[in-house]
């Protein structure tokens, strides 16, 4: 018994080590939503940067990283190399449907991925 909590202890601090040591890239980026009214007009934005919106970013079943908006929507966060499902912590109202779903972290690069909320008005 007291090998195996050993072997488990040892393999958890690996791991961890791993993830501390991979290679990491950023994600930036721009969150909008829209559309913000039920009619586009010519000199009237159709959608709004969204800010304040916290986006989770899921690997494995697990949240690997977390971030809130700025006031103009942009976000940038440094994760570990690696595909990712993305996702809000609340889309309840009449924010719902997030795109893209998914963000690909580049080691060592700079990605630009920018969000869509469907507001659902039509």
């Amino acid at each position: 018994m007291r090998a195996l909590v050993l072997f488990s202890s040892v393999a958890l601090a690996a791991a961890a080590a791993a993830q501390a040591t991979a290679p990491r890239g950023t994600l930036a980026g721009v969150v909008m939503r829209g559309p913000v009214s039920p009619v586009c007009v010519a000199d009237q934005a159709c959608e709004m940067p969204a800010k304040g919106v916290t986006l989770l970013f899921m690997r494995g079943g697990q949240t690997a990283g977390r971030i809130v908006t700025g006031v103009d929507g942009r976000y940038r966060l440094r994760l570990p190399a690696g595909l990712y499902t993305v996702r809000r912590t609340s889309a309840t109202g009449i924010d719902r449907r997030l795109s893209p779903t998914h963000a690909n972290v580049r080691a060592g690069a700079v990605v630009r991925v920018d969000f869509h909320i469907d507001t659902g008005i039509r």
